[in-house]
């Protein structure tokens, strides 16, 4: 199997063009299995790794990598993005303390019922962030 065979697969289908710089923050991403980054981590994490990219290229390929749906945007503050790599739904925790986004294990979070969307609208999704403070 060639190096990058899964990353350019997922690109492919995603509809995306296998750019280098895509293909390799694909590869930090997608073949670790699932976790959680911010564009600093990933951009860190790449210069690392020798690969000279841009933060803004870093956030530019997150975004299009959402949009295309491999990856799923937390927002846990009005400053502050993590990108999660699995993309169903699901909640999380956030270490408040430590910055750090923890998925709620299956089946432990349920909502009783959901409210009726305005006229005119639709729920599209669902995004559950329980915040954690140290005692």
């Amino acid at each position: 199997m060639r190096p990058y065979a899964q990353v350019l697969d997922q690109l492919r289908t995603a509809g995306l063009r296998p750019t280098r710089q895509r293909l390799a923050l694909a590869r930090l991403l997608f073949e670790n299995g699932a976790r959680h980054v911010t564009a600093e981590m990933l951009h860190a994490e790449a210069q690392d790794a020798t690969i000279k990219v841009s933060l803004a290229t870093v956030y530019n390929t997150l975004h299009q990598f959402t949009e295309a749906g491999l990856l799923r945007e937390i927002v846990v503050d009005p400053t502050r993005s993590y990108f999660d790599t699995t993309t169903h739904e699901h909640g999380h925790f956030f270490h408040e303390g430590t910055g750090h986004l923890q998925d709620i294990p299956g089946g432990q979070l349920q909502l009783a019922a959901m409210p009726n969307a305005p006229e005119g609208t639709k729920i599209s999704g669902i995004d559950v962030v329980i915040r954690l403070t140290e005692n």
